[in-house]
């Protein structure tokens, strides 16, 4: 069966940065190839690139993941009746999340002493709802407000609440996925993959020795030493960074569309507009004030096919050695990329399989200008998107 699977791949150069750090504070790495590589998590990129969606989207394009699921589910049930009070507003939220996810909803224990009004309730694990299943679950919540358990009582309310807690999902509940461990019956299954990025190079943890200085202290009345020292580790990589979307699974998550008017082709190729350009600029923000490590990719292949997802970090299995000369890893990492690519597709024929596409920046990626059509990002953006619809108006 032929599928439309899109492919992002990534080299990336970052100065000193510690982008995503363990529970020590250091930055995470990983072996591979038989030494030890720079890496940045899947969860960290993905976090990042769902940020990155606020400012691409309209909020009630997107979701909510959070604990503090019934607050804004009471919020919104507020906004509809501003009569039902705050505590009332919270037994209502409360009881319709639970009959919609079957997540228990709780208030939370309180610190022994601690003085303050009844904190809201809220859900053992995160809870990841779109704007439109909040919205929804909301009028639900208002329908029952004299008796809500009575009201859920009812199958035909019950089986409502987890209709609207299972359709109209958010483009990124529709890209990244969402577990319910109590309610299987609703979990929507990822549409996009994302691997761990990892330097193309071997690297070693580098450790800088910091110290604050007192504005207040003087000379004549106090010591000279500093007002606070530490350290905090870093490190440099060129990372290779991938990730795939089965575009098909991201339709078929997507359902007929955010609005019940919009041709079934929009809210697929707005997702992965949002996703190729969430993807590709995004950086988490680990320790970004410390190093200021602000850089975008140096070239970025995207290529559409029609069989299977394909990762080519093994064209970095034995890593690039620094250039004898004048250092760097980008000139040999592209050169590996441009030879490995062609002869993996060509051994397993997957050379004519859809079209790709080609963003890069100087003469080091210059290997990489015959994989595919050179554009700029917002050309690459809209290219990707057009070729998705004419293949979905196809489906």
């Amino acid at each position: 069966m032929t599928r439309t699977i899109l492919e992002l791949h990534a080299l990336q150069t970052v100065p000193p940065s510690c982008l995503n750090r363990d529970d020590t504070g250091t930055p995470k790495t990983a072996m591979y190839g038989g030494v030890l590589r720079a890496r940045v998590s899947s969860q960290a990129w993905k976090r990042a690139t769902r940020r990155a969606f606020r400012e691409l989207l309209d909020p009630m394009e997107l979701g909510v993941r959070t604990r503090k699921v019934a607050e804004l589910l009471a919020d919104r049930i507020h906004h509809l009746d501003d009569t039902i009070e705050q505590s009332r507003a919270w037994a209502l939220a409360a009881e319709t999340i639970q009959v919609a996810t079957g997540s228990k909803i709780d208030t939370p224990k309180r610190n022994a002493g601690k003085q303050g009004p009844e904190p809201a309730p809220e859900s053992k694990y995160l809870l990841f709802l779109s704007a439109h299943q909040l919205d929804g679950l909301a009028e639900l919540a208002v329908k029952g407000r004299d008796d809500i358990k009575t009201f859920f009582k009812d199958k035909a309310a019950k089986d409502q609440a987890k209709q609207i807690a299972n359709t109209r999902h958010s483009f990124d509940i529709a890209l990244f996925g969402r577990m319910v461990a109590d309610g299987a019956d609703i979990n929507v299954d990822a549409a996009a993959q994302v691997a761990h990025a990892i330097s193309v190079h071997r690297v070693e943890n580098e450790s800088d020795y910091y110290t604050a200085v007192d504005d207040y202290k003087t000379r004549e009345t106090d010591d000279l030493g500093a007002g606070m020292i530490g350290t905090v580790e870093f490190n440099s990589a060129t990372l290779y960074r991938y990730a795939a979307v089965d575009v098909d699974l991201l339709r078929r998550n997507l359902g007929a569309g955010l609005r019940e008017d919009q041709p079934i082709t929009e809210p697929v190729c707005r997702a992965v507009e949002a996703f190729l350009h969430g993807f590709i600029t995004s950086l988490p923000t680990g320790k970004i004030n410390t190093f200021g490590n602000h850089t975008l990719p140096d070239a970025v292949l995207v290529k559409l096919r029609s069989s299977r997802p394909i990762n080519f970090v093994a064209a970095y299995e034995e890593p690039c050695r620094a250039e004898p000369e004048t250092g760097g890893h980008l000139r040999q990492a592209c050169e590996r990329l441009a030879s490995y690519i062609p002869e993996l597709e060509g051994v397993y024929g997957l050379i004519d399989e859809g079209p790709s596409w080609l963003l890069r920046v100087g003469p080091n990626t210059q290997a990489l200008s015959g994989l595919g059509t050179e554009l700029s990002l917002a050309e690459l953006v809209n290219a990707v998107s057009g070729e998705i619809a004419r293949r979905q108006d196809g489906a």
